[in-house]
């Protein structure tokens, strides 16, 4: 009984570090990118990402509302993820851009 104990610990801290990593890969996005990919919304996905970390915090691996958080989670993972990430920039924030930059690259003035 102790190693299934264990097991199911170790399963609910995979879970929360996996929610946990969706929330902050979704915190990063750009929230232009959201619509440029025509998901939701970025505070939308922020809610339900922040609310299956916390379930996930909360609640037993073995109760209804953690599924219900990993199934969010999945689909952040596979459906929206993606989409941000094939967007130019891989729909990442903007740390230390050039003023220059244009919608297709650094503008050289002419040269």
């Amino acid at each position: 009984m102790q190693g299934f104990a264990g097991f199911m610990w170790l399963l609910s801290m995979a879970l929360i570090v996996f929610s946990g990593f969706a929330l902050i890969d979704a915190a990063t996005r750009r929230e232009d990118g959201y619509r440029a990919a025509d998901k939701k919304t970025k505070p939308f996905w922020l809610i339900i990402l922040g609310i299956a970390f916390v379930v996930n915090l909360l609640f037993p691996i073995l109760s209804f509302l953690p599924i219900i958080g990993l199934v969010a989670t999945i689909v952040y993972m596979v459906d929206v993820r993606p989409a941000l990430r094939s967007l130019p920039g891989g729909g990442r924030s903007r740390r230390g851009g050039s003023n220059s930059d244009g919608p297709y690259g650094p503008y050289n003035g002419g040269r």
